[in-house]
């Protein structure tokens, strides 16, 4: 029998607001619980934290505690392998959850427990296509983009994927995520490719060959970042003068920080970001309830308005509007944006879970070369 839209959502809120809810403790006395999240600091967790951790700890009086996380199914394969599950919820990159979901290090997720919008429309109509996975949840779109330093250009300023390899015109360190992800893609964009044609390519050798020779012209001039906060503190201290990373924190960087931080929208990766929770957990109920709770339209709205990336539920998206802080209007700042999207390119979802392996290794050759 189909279960009725909302209901383990509604039981599992029912159970965690109760007055005499007491999480696993058998004798019924009160005791504080603390649910672990793995996620990526800096701004972005800053606006986790008000839109999401407080609010819910206010809610249930469950504390929310964070890890730092910067991406990747091997950190999880480590820590479960480890055999003491400290992680309750992870904040997966969704071409990463797609891949740890396959393996069996997620624990399922009923989509009963989100809740519908607040007109009543189902959540697997109010998502985009997609979201909703047996064993994670899509909330909110970003996108990685290159930024350069105002100051570092006081002439002509780069506005392009070619721009950022062109060291003549534009000289200066180049600031990348030392990782294979989007490197393929600027790589042959920067060479003419259609965007609609580069993982085609990509899914050659001829494809990656191109890019390494692309990457190549660059070499000597890259210094390479890990964590998200990085490419706005290369750009600001003028170590870099241009960088990749991701369109929010370069946000951030501007709008609250005031730093000389400029975005080149050409070529903007779109990506997504997944709730998940680790397989083995013992807190797998607790986890549940917060996703729900995450992934609220309310919710969403609120993290949309602290920082600019888009949530995947339309109810959520129809909620934007100005900083909370700064008043200024966000919608011009998302990546979907009209004006940002005439170059985008999608992440492909399929190709990045899929050529897991090869991506690591070619990027390990090549570094190695």
């Amino acid at each position: 029998m189909k279960r009725p839209e909302g209901r383990v959502y509604l039981v599992l809120a029912a159970w965690l607001l109760s007055p005499g809810f007491a999480g696993s403790n058998p004798t019924g006395e009160q005791e504080a619980e603390v649910l672990t999240v793995a996620t990526w600091g800096g701004a972005y967790e800053e606006s986790q934290r008000r839109a999401y951790f407080e609010p819910f700890t206010a809610a249930t009086g469950i504390a929310i505690r964070t890890v730092p996380y910067d991406g990747g199914v091997k950190d999880l394969e480590n820590h479960l392998a480890a055999g003491d599950v400290q992680w309750d919820v992870i904040d997966m990159i969704q071409s990463d959850a797609s891949v740890a979901c396959d393996r069996g290090l997620l624990e399922p997720i009923d989509p009963g427990i989100i809740a519908p919008a607040p007109d009543g429309t189902p959540p697997q109509e109010d998502f985009m296509e997609g979201a909703i996975q047996p064993c994670f949840i899509t909330q909110i779109v970003f996108s990685t983009v290159i930024a350069y330093n105002d100051r570092a250009f006081p002439g002509e300023k780069p506005d392009s994927v070619e721009d950022f390899f062109d060291l003549k015109a534009f000289p200066g360190k180049r600031a990348l995520r030392r990782s294979p992800v989007g490197l393929f893609e600027w790589a042959l964009l920067s060479l003419s490719v259609p965007r609609e044609q580069l993982y085609d390519l990509l899914s050659t050798h001829r494809g990656l060959e191109l890019a390494s020779r692309r990457l190549d012209s660059i070499r000597d001039s890259i210094l390479w970042w890990r964590s998200g906060e990085e490419p706005a503190e290369l750009l600001a201290s003028g170590q870099a003068t241009m960088a990749t990373g991701y369109n929010g924190r370069f946000f951030h960087a501007r709008v609250m920080e005031g730093l000389p931080i400029s975005v080149i929208w050409d070529g903007q990766l779109i990506g997504f970001n997944s709730w998940a929770i680790p397989r083995g957990t013992g807190q797998a109920e607790q986890a549940r309830a917060f996703i729900g709770f995450a992934t609220q339209t309310e919710r969403m709205a609120a993290q949309a308005n602290l920082i600019s990336y888009g949530p995947t539920r339309k109810s959520a998206q129809k909620r934007i509007g100005l900083h909370t802080d700064m008043g200024v209007s966000m919608q011009p700042h998302m990546p979907t944006a009209p004006a940002h999207m005439d170059n985008a390119i999608f992440r492909d979802h399929h190709w990045y879970s899929k050529t897991l392996e090869l991506r690591e290794q070619w990027f390990q050759n090549w570094l190695d070369q």
